[in-house]
């Protein structure tokens, strides 16, 4: 299974990056993630087809972040 590194930006905590991967885990087909709060990236073993789903998790992830909601 390919593996993908994504780059987020705005983690100020490891509670941010805990966060960020339960969400990415919680995508279907998502084999594993590592997120890595001080290089910014996320890596995520995952289907090719998966990769869209992926950014919008990381979008409505930081999105959330963003409004207070904890995601």
């Amino acid at each position: 299974m390919p593996s993908f590194d994504l780059p987020i930006s705005g983690m100020t905590c490891a509670s941010c990056a805990g966060r960020v991967e339960r969400a990415l885990l919680g995508v279907a087909q998502v084999s594993d993630a590592r997120v890595n709060l001080a290089s910014e990236l996320a890596r995520v073993q995952a289907p090719a087809e998966q990769l869209p789903a992926l950014i919008a998790c990381l979008l409505y992830t930081s999105d959330a972040a963003d409004e207070g909601l904890g995601v």
